[in-house]
């Protein structure tokens, strides 16, 4: 462990040396991943420093008890010896859960998407509830929530809304929430009071820059229109909405919340990049067989992976067999529960993957 921690260190040192530079200051692409390395090295240098103090603990109580020539210095070298050894048994489980790969996106901002699926109006009702979750998880983080485009739902909520989130290590959190979601309860359009399940698919995409996907302009077709529905004065007079064709995939993004026809195409590009990015990223993960076996974040979208079950008032996390009995405070935006419950599954998988930790 000493030798692994050793060599972190010295690439520590290493970077930061290089972000000092003004030519890596001046290259805005390098300096941010090189500074993102930093801030994870620290977190393990750090941590390091704490291991490496407790083994220098462990063998100045050995000397000690050795050399048994005063009693007391003895005794007091025992106690000194357990603490330590608890201390590294400790530490060296938490470094090796810091030493496992990181996955390079998992510090990017994500567009999230909410489409409603089977159950017709509860449906978009549930689709709602799923962004208004979302919402309130994510204020409560200090994360910002930008709404790209939104369709309502006939009896309210929404058949399908998309929402970009900006923030500290935004899609490493909320990847965990892609896949289908399901909801059990009484319609508020049910007359007679039975039980109906519904279901709503959440898409997350790590937002992709440009750097991380090129897009050719030649093969995007921009159609500008008026906009429609709320939005004052503006609506039906100016043609400020965007909607994008991609040729190649056939994929259609489309955005009308900015009264800005610029600032609509800047957010549908965005949009429209990141989904590409993520099927570049699909392609990786079928030819990588460790990502392919995760059960926790496996990027299926057609999986169940969660259910409301509102008689019950239970949440079940179908992936890890998890059910707690709080869904009024969950629905509420109390998820972090269960996204630590997710990573730490996901870190134990990784863990067992890989041959390079200690």
């Amino acid at each position: 462990m000493l030798e692994k921690l050793q060599i972190i260190k010295q690439r520590f040192d290493e970077v930061n040396d290089l972000i000092i530079q003004p030519d890596i200051i001046s290259d805005q692409q390098r300096y941010t991943k090189l500074m993102k390395e930093y801030k994870d090295l620290k977190l393990i240098v750090d941590k390091g420093e704490i291991y490496k103090e407790a083994t220098d603990n462990v063998a100045e109580a050995e000397e000690i008890i050795a050399d048994g020539s005063d009693a007391e210095m003895v005794d007091m070298a025992k106690m000194q010896l357990e603490e330590a050894k608890e201390t590294i048994e400790k530490l060296e489980e938490e470094i090796r859960f810091m030493l496992i790969p990181k996955d390079p996106d998992d510090a990017k901002n994500v567009v999230v998407e909410v489409r409603a699926g089977t159950g017709g109006d509860e449906a978009s009702i549930f689709a709602g509830d799923l962004y208004r979750m979302y919402s309130k998880y994510c204020s409560d983080k200090g994360w910002r929530v930008d709404v790209v485009s939104q369709s309502d739902g006939t009896s309210g909520g929404f058949k399908e809304i998309i929402f970009e989130v900006s923030g500290e290590d935004v899609y490493g959190t909320l990847k965990f929430e892609a896949g289908v979601h399901r909801v059990q309860r009484v319609p508020q359009t049910e007359t007679q009071g039975r039980v109906h399940t519904s279901a709503a698919t959440v898409m997350v995409l790590p937002e992709a820059e440009e750097f991380d996907y090129e897009l050719d302009m030649t093969e995007v077709r921009i159609e500008r229109t008026t906009s429609t529905g709320p939005g004052g004065q503006s609506v039906n007079t100016t043609y400020s909405a965007i909607k994008l064709h991609h040729e190649p995939t056939g994929m259609i993004v489309s955005c009308q919340d900015q009264k800005s026809s610029h600032k609509n195409l800047e957010k549908a590009l965005k949009v429209l990049r990141s989904r590409l990015y993520d099927l570049e990223l699909a392609k990786q993960q079928a030819a990588d067989s460790e990502k392919r076996k995760s059960m926790v974040s496996s990027g299926d979208r057609s999986a169940k992976i969660r259910t409301y079950n509102y008689p019950q008032g239970r949440v079940t996390d179908h992936r890890i067999g998890l059910t707690l009995y709080d869904l009024s405070n969950i629905i509420n935006g109390d998820i972090q529960k269960i996204i630590d419950e997710l990573m730490l599954a996901e870190n134990t998988e990784l863990l067992k993957a890989s041959d390079d930790v200690i």
